[in-house]
């Protein structure tokens, strides 16, 4: 079942660079730009195929892909009858559609799994378990309607669980509930489910509506649900779409947050207490796919074990999405960033009666690209290196 995991993800993400590299493929294709190649991995070629003027195939190491344009930059050569159909006569607007393209394919494929996963699977609710759980503890009943949490006033699933997340394990909190008309005041406080967070340890009366509505006991998908402690929330249309919202959001401010404490976890990634450090919150590929391959061989339910790959995935994709457009070079954002140089510079020049200056010298800009390249190949090796010797649990 491990290797099953690994093979799923695996999957998963040639699936994602296939995607990327079709978003940058159609988009050229659509604006009239000539493709010559679109290979999925690097090195030897494995398969390849034509199709019209565009060489199709597979390589030996399925680790990228990529797709020739013709004349992406000032440096490269090209065929003078080719010329007007190059990627740098096109107009700004479409260079920059056709560059952003890759990462926009990442942000749709999180969406559909996300989306998908909330009218499917569903949300992870607030949860419940058999037994001894903080809510039981506190005394809250089945048809009790909770209107207060922590002080916070709540009428939606969604409030109640934002609520709950700002509040420690172990805290004591107070509950304010509705039962048979008359407002009562509860006290407990929560556990910890590692892995989830805070918990609380009750559910919706039904699981296909974010009205908060009465408390259940428990309403888990199955039995094995009921087990493992935790509700999936089946979502209607809306709710999928706020869910998709907030895995998008959550994602974004978590994944800036990393980003900017890379510097301080570079020194942690070997330190024995690095979960609790910077480079806690960092992981590498390699740490991804060993993380998929533990949830499909733990013994939880299946539900459990798709909503945390889905989610994995999901998430990926909008942090290499958003990774690849910052304003670094080879990366697309560092190609967005010389595009809008060349357009404000024309303009600037337009302003003063002055001819356009043209496109950037790429060869000016060959050792800050390559100088960023090297460093990311050394962080992400060491990162490897860190999860494989000094391996870190994401959830």
């Amino acid at each position: 079942m491990d290797a099953l995991g690994w093979l799923i993800f695996l999957a998963a993400l040639l699936v994602s660079v296939m995607l990327h590299e079709t978003g940058h493929f159609v988009a050229a294709k659509r604006f009239g730009m000539k493709c010559t190649r679109y290979f999925v991995g690097f090195g030897p070629t494995l398969w390849s195929t034509w199709r019209g003027e565009t060489e199709y195939g597979i390589k030996a190491l399925p680790v990228g892909g990529f797709v020739k344009i013709v004349g992406m930059t000032s440096m490269d050569d090209v065929d003078p009858e080719d010329e007007e159909r190059s990627f740098r006569r096109a107009p700004g607007w479409q260079r920059l559609i056709v560059l952003s393209a890759g990462s926009f394919m990442h942000f749709v494929l999180a969406a559909v799994l996300l989306f998908g996963l909330a009218l499917t699977i569903g949300a992870e609710s607030a949860g419940c378990t058999a037994a001894q759980s903080p809510a039981q503890q506190a005394g809250l009943r089945v048809g009790d309607q909770v209107t207060s949490f922590a002080g916070t006033p709540v009428s939606t699933w969604t409030q109640l669980s934002n609520a709950i997340v700002k509040v420690k394990p172990g805290v004591p909190v107070t509950l304010t509930v509705l039962r048979a008309g008359q407002s009562l005041t509860l006290h407990t406080a929560l556990a910890e489910v590692p892995g989830h967070g805070a918990y609380l340890g009750i559910a919706p009366a039904s699981a296909t509506t974010t009205k908060l509505g009465t408390v259940s006991t428990c309403v888990p998908v199955n039995k094995r649900a009921l087990e493992d402690g935790i509700v999936f929330e089946r979502q209607n249309v809306l709710g999928a779409v706020e869910y998709v919202g907030t895995g998008f959001s959550q994602v974004i401010t978590g994944s800036v947050s990393a980003l900017g404490k890379l510097p301080a976890a570079v020194p942690s990634l070997f330190a024995k207490d690095r979960s609790s450090t910077a480079a806690g919150n960092v992981s590498s590929i390699y740490g991804a796919a060993r993380e998929t391959g533990q949830a499909v061989a733990a013994k939880v339910g299946w539900q459990n074990k798709v909503s945390f790959v889905l989610l994995l995935i999901a998430s990926l994709n909008i942090f290499v999405g958003l990774f690849n457009m910052l304003p670094l070079l080879p990366m697309d954002g560092g190609h967005v960033a010389v595009v809008l140089w060349e357009r404000i510079k024309a303009w600037f020049a337009r302003l003063r009666r002055k001819p356009d200056p043209g496109m950037v010298d790429y060869r000016k800009l060959v050792p800050l690209s390559f100088g960023i390249f090297l460093v990311l190949v050394v962080f992400g090796t060491m990162l490897i290196l860190a999860d494989i010797v000094n391996p870190v649990n994401i959830g």
